[in-house]
């Protein structure tokens, strides 16, 4: 069966690469020996691998891979670190807008109600 393999590289600008190979060998060589001129780790180079994980399936790596790309920094060194306990915590919402600070006591300014809405008016598109 072949294995596939999501990885993460830090660059010497400290910023992340992930990726997704089936020969990992060849592919941090390509990274390092700077290959292709139009890849992300080109010009950030020396790069150092800090997470690599093994796949069987080619869709398991690859959905691994993207959710990898769209988390935060601090989500993605805390699977470099293998300490997948804090994801959970850093995916919780912070914002002020977030569901987690909804009052229906009239005192939020996400209340659920509009300013001058009144529900027994139909709108001027409606009406």
């Amino acid at each position: 069966m072949k294995a596939y393999f999501v990885y993460i590289l830090e660059c010497s600008d400290s910023s992340y690469y992930t990726g997704v190979t089936n020969n990992l060998t060849r592919r941090l060589d390509e990274h390092q020996s700077g290959l292709d001129p139009y890849c992300y780790t080109y010009p950030r180079r020396p790069i150092e691998m800090v997470f690599v994980q093994e796949f069987q399936e080619i869709k398991a790596a690859i959905s691994f891979e993207k959710q990898l790309k769209g988390w935060s920094r601090k989500k993605k060194e805390a699977v470099i670190n293998g300490d997948w306990n804090k994801l959970k915590s850093l995916a919780e919402c912070r914002n002020a807008t977030s569901h987690t600070n909804f009052s229906n006591d009239g005192n939020s300014s996400l209340s659920g109600k509009k300013e001058g809405f009144d529900s027994a008016q139909p709108d001027s598109e409606s009406a």
